[in-house]
């Protein structure tokens, strides 16, 4: 698991960045062997007012990785298109 913010703590350019990803799944599961990616200002906190979310340190612009089995020059490569 890796979580990161994108240059700037763009709520919309985080948005954009796990919209792009293609071999990452965006998904909340955890637990399975495939790689997914979460946003959790949109998903799995987004019932928790943002003051709350912000103030335990979860940015809205904030990406969770979860890396699976996929090949890691696949991940590498996917991570970057959808960076670009």
């Amino acid at each position: 698991m890796i979580s990161f913010i994108p240059k700037g703590s763009d709520y919309d350019k985080a948005i954009q960045i796990v919209e792009k990803l293609q071999v990452f799944t965006l998904a909340e599961s955890l637990g399975g062997v495939e790689s997914l990616a979460g946003h959790p200002a949109s998903m799995t906190h987004a019932s928790i007012p943002k003051e709350e979310r912000e103030k335990s340190g979860l940015l809205d612009s904030l990406i969770r990785l979860s890396v699976g089995i996929e090949d890691a020059e696949d991940l590498i490569e996917d991570l970057k298109q959808a960076l670009s």
